[in-house]
């Protein structure tokens, strides 16, 4: 019998997740504030659901993808909320980014109400999620991780468990570093090597699958190639609102993170600048203008990423 997903939450991530959960055989019942996507997703096959508590009441695993910490608990916990259906022993996969006490907040509403929830972010950015390519930080009660392992997998290519309720979170803030430093430091040596007289495709062409090479780099030095950052993966809110949380998750920990710190201030920068809407790719353009070297019309593709 095909599972029934439910689906809360269609911004940037989710509604480039939902596709992917269709293709691989679900049936997906979804629910966002905005009518024009659930119209837009209802194209792929996804019917809409009218509230959280609605979604719950009509799917046997909810997936929920939010972007913030208030609208987490009304989700959770509100007039309309997923703990007001009755389905017991219900299986809820959480896929943002949240400090981990804020999650436990919403899985005590979970408990309460006698559901089993997966703290399970993941990590990638739009395009990857398009392209289902996602990685995916589970943590919680192992067993209800090995009945929802077959739908994580319908939106990510990688999943892994990882311990006990909350493992997610901390895993993702590591993973969050790392794409967030590697990203600022693509920028730096595409700006450094354009600076130099180099071509800003071919160094990316020579460095991509190389031993110096990266993820971001290919992905995002691509488009900083291109000095194109139209085509949005992940603008800069969802990082800057994520750094409040790794800071702070790094700071009750005692531990320093001051290559991070660093990586940080050519996004504020960006931010400043008005890029705040294109993919975070766009900390090249704040750099190259910090460097006093911004690329001409005549040197901008006009290709897309």
């Amino acid at each position: 019998m095909t599972k029934k997903i439910g689906f809360i939450g269609l911004g940037v991530l989710g509604s480039a997740m939902v596709p992917n959960l269709i293709e691989s055989g679900f049936e997906v019942v979804g629910f966002d504030v905005r009518p024009e996507i659930l119209t837009e997703l209802g194209l792929f096959g996804m019917t809409s659901g009218t509230s959280p508590r609605d979604i719950a009441e009509r799917s046997d695993i909810i997936i929920t993808c939010l972007p913030t910490i208030e609208i987490l608990h009304e989700v959770y916990g509100g007039q309309d909320g997923i703990d007001k259906a009755d389905e017991k022993d219900q299986i809820v996969i959480e896929t943002s980014t949240f400090p981990v006490e804020e999650k436990e907040k919403a899985n005590s509403f979970m408990i309460d109400a006698g559901k089993r929830m997966l703290d399970c972010p993941v990590s990638g950015n739009r395009v990857l999620a398009v392209k289902k390519q996602l990685t995916a930080f589970a943590s919680g009660d192992e067993s209800a991780y090995q009945e929802a392992e077959e739908v994580i997998q319908g939106f990510a290519s990688r999943c892994f468990y990882v311990g006990t309720f909350g493992s997610g979170m901390k895993m993702k803030f590591c993973a969050n570093i790392l794409n967030l430093v590697h990203n600022s430091v693509a920028a730096e040596v595409m700006v450094l090597g354009m600076k130099s007289g180099l071509d800003p495709k071919m160094i990316h062409q020579v460095i991509s699958g190389s031993g110096s090479s990266s993820s971001m780099f290919e992905t995002r030095g691509a488009m900083m190639a291109n000095n194109n950052y139209v085509h949005e993966g992940m603008n800069f809110s969802i990082p800057i609102k994520d750094s409040r949380f790794i800071s702070d998750h790094a700071h009750n920990l005692r531990v320093p993170t001051p290559i991070y710190q660093a990586a940080l201030q050519p996004y504020y920068a960006a931010v400043a600048q008005g890029h705040h809407d294109e993919d975070a790719a766009a900390v090249c353009a704040a750099m190259e203008r910090a460097a006093n070297c911004e690329r001409t019309d005549e040197e901008t593709s006009d290709n897309e990423f």
